[in-house]
Protein backbone atom coordinates (compact mmCIF):
# COMPACT_ATOMS: atom_id res chain seq x y z
CA UNK A 1 0.00 0.00 0.00
CA UNK A 2 2.83 2.63 0.89
CA UNK A 3 6.47 2.82 -0.63
CA UNK A 4 8.27 2.51 2.72
CA UNK A 5 7.18 3.09 7.07
CA UNK A 6 7.80 6.48 6.74
CA UNK A 7 4.75 6.89 4.64
CA UNK A 8 2.68 4.49 6.27
CA UNK A 9 3.35 6.81 9.16
CA UNK A 10 2.70 9.99 7.37
CA UNK A 11 -0.71 8.74 6.66
CA UNK A 12 -1.24 7.76 9.74
CA UNK A 13 -0.21 10.68 11.38
CA UNK A 14 -2.60 12.95 8.62
CA UNK A 15 -5.82 10.88 8.68
CA UNK A 16 -5.80 10.21 12.27
CA UNK A 17 -4.75 13.68 13.43
CA UNK A 18 -7.25 14.89 11.12
CA UNK A 19 -10.68 12.87 12.28
CA UNK A 20 -9.32 13.30 16.27
CA UNK A 21 -8.28 16.73 15.98
CA UNK A 22 -11.47 18.50 16.55
CA UNK A 23 -11.96 16.85 19.67
CA UNK A 24 -8.38 16.87 20.95
CA UNK A 25 -8.83 20.76 20.57
CA UNK A 26 -11.43 21.02 22.92
CA UNK A 27 -9.78 18.57 25.69
CA UNK A 28 -6.20 20.57 25.14
CA UNK A 29 -8.50 23.62 25.71
CA UNK A 30 -10.76 23.38 28.58
CA UNK A 31 -7.70 20.96 29.84
CA UNK A 32 -5.91 24.07 29.89
CA UNK A 33 -8.61 26.48 31.62
CA UNK A 34 -9.37 23.38 34.05
CA UNK A 35 -6.17 24.12 35.77
CA UNK A 36 -7.23 27.12 37.23
CA UNK A 37 -10.82 25.91 37.79
CA UNK A 38 -10.97 27.07 41.21
CA UNK A 39 -10.11 30.33 40.39
CA UNK A 40 -12.43 30.77 37.27
CA UNK A 41 -15.41 29.28 39.71
CA UNK A 42 -14.70 32.65 41.83
CA UNK A 43 -14.64 35.32 38.98
CA UNK A 44 -18.39 33.36 37.62
CA UNK A 45 -19.54 33.21 41.45
CA UNK A 46 -19.29 36.70 43.27
CA UNK A 47 -20.54 35.75 46.21
CA UNK A 48 -17.33 32.85 46.93
CA UNK A 49 -14.95 35.50 46.39
CA UNK A 50 -13.40 35.79 50.01
CA UNK A 51 -9.95 33.97 51.27
CA UNK A 52 -9.30 30.00 50.72
CA UNK A 53 -11.05 28.50 54.25
CA UNK A 54 -9.38 25.52 56.10
CA UNK A 55 -11.84 22.35 56.32
CA UNK A 56 -14.85 23.78 58.71
CA UNK A 57 -15.97 22.73 62.12
CA UNK A 58 -17.73 19.23 61.37
CA UNK A 59 -19.86 19.59 64.29
CA UNK A 60 -20.68 22.97 64.15
CA UNK A 61 -20.74 23.79 60.55
CA UNK A 62 -20.60 20.44 58.32
CA UNK A 63 -23.14 18.24 60.21
CA UNK A 64 -26.15 20.84 60.70
CA UNK A 65 -25.85 21.68 56.54
CA UNK A 66 -25.99 17.78 56.08
CA UNK A 67 -28.79 17.10 58.13
CA UNK A 68 -30.68 19.34 55.61
CA UNK A 69 -29.84 17.98 52.94
CA UNK A 70 -32.23 16.20 50.08
CA UNK A 71 -31.64 14.58 47.00
CA UNK A 72 -31.41 17.78 43.92
CA UNK A 73 -34.70 17.49 42.00
CA UNK A 74 -32.83 16.46 38.60
CA UNK A 75 -31.45 13.24 40.40
CA UNK A 76 -34.11 12.31 41.44
CA UNK A 77 -35.97 12.66 38.15
CA UNK A 78 -33.32 10.23 36.65
CA UNK A 79 -35.05 7.60 39.41
CA UNK A 80 -37.78 7.32 36.81
CA UNK A 81 -38.52 3.52 35.71
CA UNK A 82 -35.69 2.58 38.54
CA UNK A 83 -38.00 2.19 41.27
CA UNK A 84 -40.63 -0.70 42.11
CA UNK A 85 -43.68 2.48 42.83
CA UNK A 86 -43.48 5.74 43.62
CA UNK A 87 -40.82 8.19 44.78
CA UNK A 88 -40.95 9.12 48.32
CA UNK A 89 -41.62 12.55 49.00
CA UNK A 90 -38.41 12.43 51.35
CA UNK A 91 -35.43 10.42 51.79
CA UNK A 92 -34.68 9.30 55.66
CA UNK A 93 -31.74 6.43 54.87
CA UNK A 94 -28.85 8.47 54.04
CA UNK A 95 -25.90 6.09 53.11
CA UNK A 96 -22.85 8.01 52.91
CA UNK A 97 -22.05 12.34 53.75
CA UNK A 98 -18.62 13.84 52.40
CA UNK A 99 -16.87 17.43 52.51
CA UNK A 100 -14.02 18.22 49.90
CA UNK A 101 -12.26 21.37 50.08
CA UNK A 102 -8.57 22.07 48.65
CA UNK A 103 -5.78 25.14 49.45
CA UNK A 104 -7.74 27.21 46.50
CA UNK A 105 -10.77 26.32 47.00
CA UNK A 106 -13.17 29.34 49.08
CA UNK A 107 -15.99 27.10 49.18
CA UNK A 108 -16.29 23.73 50.85
CA UNK A 109 -18.01 21.48 48.20
CA UNK A 110 -20.55 19.19 50.40
CA UNK A 111 -22.45 15.78 49.16
CA UNK A 112 -24.78 13.17 50.75
CA UNK A 113 -25.94 9.67 49.49
CA UNK A 114 -29.42 8.57 49.87
CA UNK A 115 -30.79 4.62 49.73
CA UNK A 116 -33.49 4.87 47.59
CA UNK A 117 -36.61 3.17 48.73
CA UNK A 118 -38.04 -0.36 46.61
CA UNK A 119 -35.03 0.47 44.13
CA UNK A 120 -35.16 -2.40 41.43
CA UNK A 121 -31.16 -2.27 42.57
CA UNK A 122 -30.55 -2.19 45.85
CA UNK A 123 -27.04 -0.50 45.69
CA UNK A 124 -29.58 2.40 43.95
CA UNK A 125 -27.92 5.86 45.72
CA UNK A 126 -29.21 9.29 45.13
CA UNK A 127 -27.47 11.90 45.99
CA UNK A 128 -27.49 15.71 47.02
CA UNK A 129 -24.83 17.91 46.70
CA UNK A 130 -23.75 21.82 47.51
CA UNK A 131 -21.42 24.44 47.75
CA UNK A 132 -20.91 26.09 51.77
CA UNK A 133 -19.76 28.91 53.12
CA UNK A 134 -17.08 27.36 55.16
CA UNK A 135 -17.58 30.19 57.71
CA UNK A 136 -21.30 30.15 58.09
CA UNK A 137 -22.61 26.93 56.79
CA UNK A 138 -24.95 29.32 54.54
CA UNK A 139 -25.58 27.45 50.93
CA UNK A 140 -24.29 29.44 48.23
CA UNK A 141 -26.75 30.67 45.69
CA UNK A 142 -28.67 27.67 43.91
CA UNK A 143 -28.89 27.42 40.18
CA UNK A 144 -25.49 28.66 39.72
CA UNK A 145 -22.75 27.22 37.74
CA UNK A 146 -19.56 26.87 39.09
CA UNK A 147 -18.61 26.77 35.55
CA UNK A 148 -14.49 26.47 35.44
CA UNK A 149 -14.82 22.92 37.96
CA UNK A 150 -18.52 21.95 36.67
CA UNK A 151 -18.75 23.00 33.48
CA UNK A 152 -14.99 23.64 31.77
CA UNK A 153 -13.18 20.99 33.55
CA UNK A 154 -15.78 17.93 32.74
CA UNK A 155 -16.26 19.09 28.73
CA UNK A 156 -12.23 18.54 28.42
CA UNK A 157 -12.57 14.71 29.81
CA UNK A 158 -16.56 13.92 28.90
CA UNK A 159 -17.31 16.51 26.42
CA UNK A 160 -20.44 16.58 28.22
CA UNK A 161 -21.84 13.33 26.89
CA UNK A 162 -23.22 11.52 29.86
CA UNK A 163 -25.16 8.63 28.63
CA UNK A 164 -23.59 5.59 28.93
CA UNK A 165 -19.97 7.58 29.18
CA UNK A 166 -20.01 8.42 25.71
CA UNK A 167 -18.22 11.38 26.05
CA UNK A 168 -15.77 9.71 27.77
CA UNK A 169 -15.42 6.46 25.70
CA UNK A 170 -14.71 9.19 22.64
CA UNK A 171 -12.09 11.16 24.53
CA UNK A 172 -10.26 7.84 25.46
CA UNK A 173 -10.52 6.67 22.06
CA UNK A 174 -8.62 10.21 20.70
CA UNK A 175 -5.92 9.93 23.48
CA UNK A 176 -4.96 6.42 22.80
CA UNK A 177 -4.81 7.59 18.52
CA UNK A 178 -3.22 10.52 19.75
CA UNK A 179 -0.43 8.43 21.21
CA UNK A 180 -0.32 6.79 17.51
CA UNK A 181 -0.05 10.06 15.91
CA UNK A 182 2.98 11.03 18.48
CA UNK A 183 4.77 8.46 17.29
CA UNK A 184 3.86 8.49 13.79
CA UNK A 185 4.78 12.63 14.03
CA UNK A 186 8.75 11.48 15.50
CA UNK A 187 9.10 9.19 12.31
CA UNK A 188 7.68 11.13 9.51
CA UNK A 189 9.82 14.29 10.72
CA UNK A 190 13.58 12.98 10.60
CA UNK A 191 15.32 16.08 11.17
CA UNK A 192 13.19 16.72 14.48
CA UNK A 193 15.99 18.62 16.21
CA UNK A 194 16.19 21.23 13.90
CA UNK A 195 12.94 21.61 13.34
CA UNK A 196 12.64 22.56 17.31
CA UNK A 197 14.12 25.81 15.88
CA UNK A 198 12.43 26.59 12.73
CA UNK A 199 9.65 28.76 11.97
CA UNK A 200 9.20 30.93 8.86
CA UNK A 201 6.61 33.38 9.91
CA UNK A 202 6.83 35.27 6.97
CA UNK A 203 6.89 32.65 4.36
CA UNK A 204 3.18 31.69 3.16
CA UNK A 205 0.44 30.76 5.08
CA UNK A 206 1.27 26.74 4.35
CA UNK A 207 4.84 26.80 5.17
CA UNK A 208 4.27 28.91 8.43
CA UNK A 209 1.59 26.54 9.50
CA UNK A 210 3.82 23.77 8.92
CA UNK A 211 6.67 24.88 10.66
CA UNK A 212 4.68 26.30 13.58
CA UNK A 213 3.00 22.45 13.87
CA UNK A 214 6.15 21.17 14.51
CA UNK A 215 7.74 23.62 16.37
CA UNK A 216 5.00 22.87 19.02
CA UNK A 217 4.88 19.58 18.59
CA UNK A 218 8.51 18.92 19.20
CA UNK A 219 8.88 21.54 22.05
CA UNK A 220 5.37 19.85 23.78
CA UNK A 221 5.86 16.52 22.99
CA UNK A 222 6.67 15.06 26.46
CA UNK A 223 3.71 16.70 28.26
CA UNK A 224 1.31 15.87 25.37
CA UNK A 225 2.62 12.10 25.43
CA UNK A 226 2.40 12.18 29.04
CA UNK A 227 -0.84 13.51 29.51
CA UNK A 228 -2.44 11.64 26.21
CA UNK A 229 -1.10 8.21 28.49
CA UNK A 230 -2.48 9.74 32.50
CA UNK A 231 -5.81 10.51 31.07
CA UNK A 232 -6.27 6.90 29.86
CA UNK A 233 -4.72 5.13 33.37
CA UNK A 234 -7.21 7.71 34.97
CA UNK A 235 -10.20 6.32 33.32
CA UNK A 236 -9.04 3.10 33.20
CA UNK A 237 -11.59 1.33 35.60
CA UNK A 238 -14.20 2.99 32.86
CA UNK A 239 -12.26 1.52 29.70
CA UNK A 240 -12.29 -2.24 30.97
CA UNK A 241 -14.66 -2.56 34.06
CA UNK A 242 -14.15 -6.20 34.66
CA UNK A 243 -14.51 -6.01 38.47
CA UNK A 244 -18.58 -4.73 38.20
CA UNK A 245 -19.02 -6.52 35.00
CA UNK A 246 -16.90 -9.79 34.70
CA UNK A 247 -15.56 -10.11 37.55
CA UNK A 248 -19.21 -8.96 39.90
CA UNK A 249 -19.58 -11.68 42.30
CA UNK A 250 -15.67 -11.88 42.54
CA UNK A 251 -15.49 -8.08 43.06
CA UNK A 252 -18.38 -7.77 45.79
CA UNK A 253 -16.65 -10.78 47.62
CA UNK A 254 -13.55 -9.23 47.87
CA UNK A 255 -14.73 -6.00 49.26
CA UNK A 256 -16.45 -8.17 51.88
CA UNK A 257 -13.30 -9.88 52.92
CA UNK A 258 -11.47 -6.29 52.81
CA UNK A 259 -14.17 -5.29 55.28
CA UNK A 260 -13.25 -8.04 57.70
CA UNK A 261 -9.60 -7.48 57.11
CA UNK A 262 -9.79 -3.04 57.81
CA UNK A 263 -12.20 -3.08 60.40
CA UNK A 264 -13.89 -0.62 58.28
CA UNK A 265 -17.91 -2.31 58.04
CA UNK A 266 -19.51 -2.90 54.78
CA UNK A 267 -23.12 -3.22 55.19
CA UNK A 268 -25.25 -0.80 57.49
CA UNK A 269 -26.03 -2.84 60.75
CA UNK A 270 -29.97 -1.61 60.74
CA UNK A 271 -29.61 -0.09 64.26
CA UNK A 272 -29.31 3.26 64.89
CA UNK A 273 -26.87 4.92 66.93
CA UNK A 274 -26.07 8.23 67.37
CA UNK A 275 -22.59 10.24 66.22
CA UNK A 276 -19.56 11.05 68.31
CA UNK A 277 -17.69 14.64 67.75
CA UNK A 278 -15.91 14.27 64.34
CA UNK A 279 -14.07 17.42 65.33
CA UNK A 280 -12.32 15.02 67.46
CA UNK A 281 -11.48 12.51 65.24
CA UNK A 282 -10.11 15.28 62.63
CA UNK A 283 -8.16 16.52 65.65
CA UNK A 284 -6.56 13.12 66.27
CA UNK A 285 -5.69 12.25 62.96
CA UNK A 286 -3.83 15.67 62.28
CA UNK A 287 -2.19 15.39 65.25
CA UNK A 288 -0.99 11.31 63.78
CA UNK A 289 0.16 13.50 60.35
CA UNK A 290 2.04 15.57 62.49
CA UNK A 291 4.11 12.76 64.25
CA UNK A 292 5.16 11.71 60.46
CA UNK A 293 6.49 14.88 59.97
CA UNK A 294 3.75 15.31 57.12
CA UNK A 295 1.16 18.53 57.02
CA UNK A 296 -1.79 18.56 57.92
CA UNK A 297 -4.67 20.20 56.12
CA UNK A 298 -7.29 18.18 56.23
CA UNK A 299 -9.19 17.84 52.30
CA UNK A 300 -11.82 15.20 52.46
CA UNK A 301 -14.07 14.17 55.19
CA UNK A 302 -16.35 11.40 54.42
CA UNK A 303 -18.52 9.42 56.88
CA UNK A 304 -20.48 5.64 56.03
CA UNK A 305 -23.31 4.20 56.66
CA UNK A 306 -24.83 7.53 58.23
CA UNK A 307 -26.76 7.31 61.96
CA UNK A 308 -26.14 3.20 62.15
CA UNK A 309 -24.30 1.28 64.65
CA UNK A 310 -21.94 0.79 61.60
CA UNK A 311 -21.36 4.44 61.01
CA UNK A 312 -17.30 5.20 60.36
CA UNK A 313 -15.75 8.80 59.70
CA UNK A 314 -12.78 8.73 57.44
CA UNK A 315 -10.22 11.86 57.62
CA UNK A 316 -7.91 11.94 54.47
CA UNK A 317 -4.89 14.75 53.77
CA UNK A 318 -4.86 17.55 51.68
CA UNK A 319 -2.57 17.09 48.94
CA UNK A 320 -0.90 20.49 48.57
CA UNK A 321 2.69 19.08 49.38
CA UNK A 322 3.32 16.71 47.59
CA UNK A 323 2.28 15.15 43.87
CA UNK A 324 0.91 11.66 44.27
CA UNK A 325 -2.85 11.72 45.07
CA UNK A 326 -2.67 9.63 48.35
CA UNK A 327 -4.44 10.83 51.63
CA UNK A 328 -3.17 8.82 54.36
CA UNK A 329 -6.64 8.07 55.32
CA UNK A 330 -7.31 7.39 58.79
CA UNK A 331 -10.56 5.73 60.11
CA UNK A 332 -12.56 6.48 63.08
CA UNK A 333 -15.80 4.11 64.80
CA UNK A 334 -18.44 7.06 64.22
CA UNK A 335 -20.57 6.23 67.32
CA UNK A 336 -17.30 6.32 69.85
CA UNK A 337 -14.81 7.90 68.16
CA UNK A 338 -12.40 4.59 68.60
CA UNK A 339 -9.32 4.62 65.73
CA UNK A 340 -10.08 1.33 63.15
CA UNK A 341 -7.37 1.84 60.96
CA UNK A 342 -4.71 4.04 59.33
CA UNK A 343 -3.73 3.31 55.64
CA UNK A 344 -0.96 1.49 55.55
CA UNK A 345 2.03 2.74 52.79
CA UNK A 346 1.16 2.20 49.51
CA UNK A 347 2.86 -1.12 47.33
CA UNK A 348 5.17 0.32 44.36
CA UNK A 349 2.42 -0.09 41.90
CA UNK A 350 -0.04 2.19 43.56
CA UNK A 351 2.61 4.21 44.04
CA UNK A 352 3.20 4.92 40.60
CA UNK A 353 -0.62 4.78 39.77
CA UNK A 354 -1.02 7.41 42.04
CA UNK A 355 2.03 9.52 41.23
CA UNK A 356 0.90 9.36 37.64
CA UNK A 357 -3.13 10.37 38.56
CA UNK A 358 -1.32 13.43 40.83
CA UNK A 359 0.98 14.45 38.42
CA UNK A 360 -2.12 14.79 35.97
CA UNK A 361 -4.88 16.36 37.92
CA UNK A 362 -2.10 18.68 40.10
CA UNK A 363 -3.59 18.75 43.41
CA UNK A 364 -0.53 20.28 44.79
CA UNK A 365 0.45 24.01 45.73
CA UNK A 366 3.01 25.09 42.98
CA UNK A 367 1.75 27.98 40.59
CA UNK A 368 4.66 28.02 38.33
CA UNK A 369 3.95 24.29 37.29
CA UNK A 370 0.28 25.36 37.08
CA UNK A 371 1.26 27.54 34.67
CA UNK A 372 3.49 25.56 32.50
CA UNK A 373 0.94 23.25 32.62
CA UNK A 374 -1.27 25.87 31.04
CA UNK A 375 1.42 26.78 28.54
CA UNK A 376 1.30 23.11 27.24
CA UNK A 377 -2.29 22.54 26.74
CA UNK A 378 -2.09 25.71 24.63
CA UNK A 379 0.83 24.63 22.90
CA UNK A 380 -1.51 21.33 22.23
CA UNK A 381 -4.23 23.49 20.76
CA UNK A 382 -1.41 25.51 18.47
CA UNK A 383 -0.12 22.38 17.13
CA UNK A 384 -3.94 20.81 16.49
CA UNK A 385 -4.66 24.10 14.64
CA UNK A 386 -1.92 24.78 12.20
CA UNK A 387 -2.08 21.40 11.76
CA UNK A 388 -5.64 21.89 10.28
CA UNK A 389 -4.52 24.87 8.41
CA UNK A 390 -1.78 23.06 6.79
CA UNK A 391 -4.41 20.43 5.80
CA UNK A 392 -6.63 22.95 3.98
CA UNK A 393 -4.07 25.28 2.83
CA UNK A 394 -2.31 22.24 0.76
CA UNK A 395 -5.29 20.87 -0.84
CA UNK A 396 -7.39 24.05 -1.52
CA UNK A 397 -5.96 24.53 -4.66
CA UNK A 398 -6.99 21.07 -6.42
CA UNK A 399 -9.87 20.88 -4.70
CA UNK A 400 -11.09 24.32 -5.99
CA UNK A 401 -9.67 23.09 -9.45
CA UNK A 402 -11.74 19.77 -8.92
CA UNK A 403 -14.77 21.12 -7.66
CA UNK A 404 -14.29 18.78 -4.15
CA UNK A 405 -15.94 20.22 -1.31
CA UNK A 406 -13.52 18.68 0.99
CA UNK A 407 -11.27 21.97 1.91
CA UNK A 408 -14.17 23.72 2.78
CA UNK A 409 -15.66 21.26 4.88
CA UNK A 410 -12.76 20.83 6.93
CA UNK A 411 -11.68 24.43 6.68
CA UNK A 412 -15.40 25.38 8.49
CA UNK A 413 -15.14 22.28 11.29
CA UNK A 414 -11.40 23.94 11.65
CA UNK A 415 -12.92 27.10 12.65
CA UNK A 416 -15.55 26.10 14.15
CA UNK A 417 -13.10 23.86 16.91
CA UNK A 418 -10.60 26.78 17.26
CA UNK A 419 -12.22 29.80 17.08
CA UNK A 420 -15.92 28.60 16.95
CA UNK A 421 -15.17 27.48 20.85
CA UNK A 422 -13.08 30.67 22.06
CA UNK A 423 -16.47 32.68 20.68
CA UNK A 424 -18.38 30.29 23.13
CA UNK A 425 -16.69 30.29 25.92
CA UNK A 426 -16.84 33.93 25.26
CA UNK A 427 -20.70 34.12 25.30
CA UNK A 428 -20.68 32.17 28.45
CA UNK A 429 -18.67 34.51 30.49
CA UNK A 430 -20.64 37.74 29.16
CA UNK A 431 -23.75 35.68 29.97
CA UNK A 432 -22.82 35.00 33.11
CA UNK A 433 -22.25 38.42 34.56
CA UNK A 434 -24.85 40.22 32.38
CA UNK A 435 -27.31 37.07 33.84
CA UNK A 436 -29.26 38.30 36.97
CA UNK A 437 -28.21 36.22 40.19
CA UNK A 438 -31.53 35.88 41.36
CA UNK A 439 -32.56 34.21 38.05
CA UNK A 440 -33.72 30.19 38.40
CA UNK A 441 -31.60 27.88 36.82
CA UNK A 442 -28.95 30.61 36.08
CA UNK A 443 -26.43 28.01 35.37
CA UNK A 444 -28.45 26.18 32.85
CA UNK A 445 -29.27 29.24 30.69
CA UNK A 446 -25.42 29.64 30.47
CA UNK A 447 -25.03 26.70 29.13
CA UNK A 448 -27.51 27.09 26.84
CA UNK A 449 -25.63 30.09 25.37
CA UNK A 450 -22.39 28.77 25.26
CA UNK A 451 -24.00 25.46 22.99
CA UNK A 452 -25.89 27.94 20.99
CA UNK A 453 -23.24 30.77 20.94
CA UNK A 454 -20.96 27.39 19.24
CA UNK A 455 -23.86 26.57 16.74
CA UNK A 456 -24.03 29.74 15.20
CA UNK A 457 -20.29 29.98 14.91
CA UNK A 458 -20.72 26.40 13.00
CA UNK A 459 -23.35 28.20 10.96
CA UNK A 460 -21.42 30.80 10.29
CA UNK A 461 -17.90 28.89 9.14
CA UNK A 462 -20.31 27.00 6.69
CA UNK A 463 -21.85 30.28 5.22
CA UNK A 464 -18.43 32.58 4.85
CA UNK A 465 -16.84 29.48 3.53
CA UNK A 466 -17.13 30.15 -0.43
CA UNK A 467 -13.79 31.94 -0.56
CA UNK A 468 -12.56 28.34 0.72
CA UNK A 469 -13.54 26.93 -2.94
CA UNK A 470 -12.19 29.50 -4.45
CA UNK A 471 -8.91 28.72 -2.64
CA UNK A 472 -8.79 31.80 -0.31
CA UNK A 473 -8.59 31.97 3.47
CA UNK A 474 -12.42 31.80 4.50
CA UNK A 475 -12.87 35.23 5.97
CA UNK A 476 -15.08 33.55 9.15
CA UNK A 477 -11.06 33.07 11.02
CA UNK A 478 -10.96 36.87 11.06
CA UNK A 479 -14.40 37.43 11.88
CA UNK A 480 -14.57 35.06 14.71
CA UNK A 481 -11.17 36.63 15.87
CA UNK A 482 -13.24 39.64 16.75
CA UNK A 483 -15.84 38.55 17.74
CA UNK A 484 -13.94 36.62 20.60
CA UNK A 485 -11.42 40.22 21.15
CA UNK A 486 -15.39 41.95 21.72
CA UNK A 487 -16.42 39.00 24.20
CA UNK A 488 -13.42 39.20 26.01
CA UNK A 489 -13.68 43.06 26.69
CA UNK A 490 -16.92 42.73 27.67
CA UNK A 491 -16.48 40.40 29.87
CA UNK A 492 -13.91 42.07 32.07
CA UNK A 493 -15.95 45.51 32.03
CA UNK A 494 -19.41 43.48 33.00
CA UNK A 495 -17.45 41.96 35.88
CA UNK A 496 -16.54 45.56 36.50
CA UNK A 497 -19.77 47.16 36.48
CA UNK A 498 -22.04 44.58 37.90
CA UNK A 499 -19.17 43.22 40.73
CA UNK A 500 -17.51 46.32 41.34
CA UNK A 501 -14.15 43.94 40.97
CA UNK A 502 -12.67 45.92 38.43
CA UNK A 503 -8.60 45.08 37.84
CA UNK A 504 -7.37 48.57 39.94
CA UNK A 505 -9.39 46.83 42.92
CA UNK A 506 -8.37 43.60 42.61
CA UNK A 507 -4.63 44.12 41.82
CA UNK A 508 -4.45 46.71 44.64
CA UNK A 509 -5.76 44.30 47.11
CA UNK A 510 -3.70 41.35 45.06
CA UNK A 511 -7.06 39.16 44.63
CA UNK A 512 -5.31 37.20 41.60
CA UNK A 513 -8.30 34.67 41.27
CA UNK A 514 -10.19 37.28 39.48
CA UNK A 515 -7.87 39.62 38.29
CA UNK A 516 -6.20 37.04 36.63
CA UNK A 517 -9.29 35.90 34.57
CA UNK A 518 -9.80 39.60 34.09
CA UNK A 519 -5.92 40.11 33.02
CA UNK A 520 -6.49 36.40 30.73
CA UNK A 521 -9.23 37.80 29.37
CA UNK A 522 -7.16 40.85 28.36
CA UNK A 523 -4.91 39.25 26.84
CA UNK A 524 -6.85 37.09 24.84
CA UNK A 525 -8.08 39.87 23.46
CA UNK A 526 -4.93 41.37 22.17
CA UNK A 527 -3.72 38.31 20.88
CA UNK A 528 -7.16 38.06 18.73
CA UNK A 529 -6.99 41.45 17.70
CA UNK A 530 -3.46 40.99 16.21
CA UNK A 531 -4.43 38.25 14.48
CA UNK A 532 -7.44 39.36 12.85
CA UNK A 533 -5.33 42.34 11.81
CA UNK A 534 -2.54 39.44 9.90
CA UNK A 535 -5.59 37.54 8.53
CA UNK A 536 -6.80 41.08 7.23
CA UNK A 537 -3.82 41.80 5.64
CA UNK A 538 -3.44 38.38 3.82
CA UNK A 539 -6.91 38.52 2.72
CA UNK A 540 -6.05 41.62 1.42
CA UNK A 541 -2.81 40.90 -0.25
CA UNK A 542 -4.67 37.33 -1.66
CA UNK A 543 -7.35 39.75 -3.64
CA UNK A 544 -4.81 42.12 -5.04
CA UNK A 545 -2.98 38.52 -6.21
CA UNK A 546 0.19 39.56 -4.88
CA UNK A 547 3.15 37.27 -4.66
CA UNK A 548 4.32 35.33 -1.89
CA UNK A 549 7.43 37.10 -1.77
CA UNK A 550 5.71 41.13 -1.74
CA UNK A 551 3.22 39.04 0.90
CA UNK A 552 5.95 38.32 3.20
CA UNK A 553 7.18 42.10 2.48
CA UNK A 554 3.88 43.50 3.35
CA UNK A 555 3.64 40.78 7.11
CA UNK A 556 7.51 42.35 8.14
CA UNK A 557 6.83 45.94 7.69
CA UNK A 558 3.40 44.83 10.03
CA UNK A 559 5.66 42.79 12.10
Amino acid sequence: MFQNFRLSMAWLHTWFGLVLGFVLMVVFFFGALSVFDREIDRWAIPSSRFAPQPMPSFDTILKPAFERMQPDKDAVALLDGRVDGPLPERFEVVRSWGAYTTHRDPVVSVFAGFEVPRAKDPDETVFASHALDPRTGAVLPQGQLRIGSEFFYPLHYSLHLSWKDLGTWIVGFSALMMLAALVSGVVMHRKIFREFFTFRRHKTVQRSALDLHNLTGVVALPFHFFFAFTGLVIFAGIYFPVAHTQLHDLHELHEQVEARETGLPHERAGVAAPMASVDAMVAQAQRRWEAKGMAGDVGFVYVSHVGDANAYVSVYRAGTDRVALTGEGVHFKATTGELLREDPPRSAVDSVNEFLTGLHLQHFRHWLLRWLYVLGGLLGCVCIATGFLFFVEKRKQQHAKSGSAGSRVVDALAVTTVTGMLVATMAMLVANRLLPESLADKGGWEQTVFWSAWSLALLHAFVRGGAVARARMNPAWREQCWFIAAGAVTAVVANAITTGDHLGRTLAAGYWPVAGVDLSLLATAVVAILAAGRLARRAKASATGSSPAVLATAEARHG
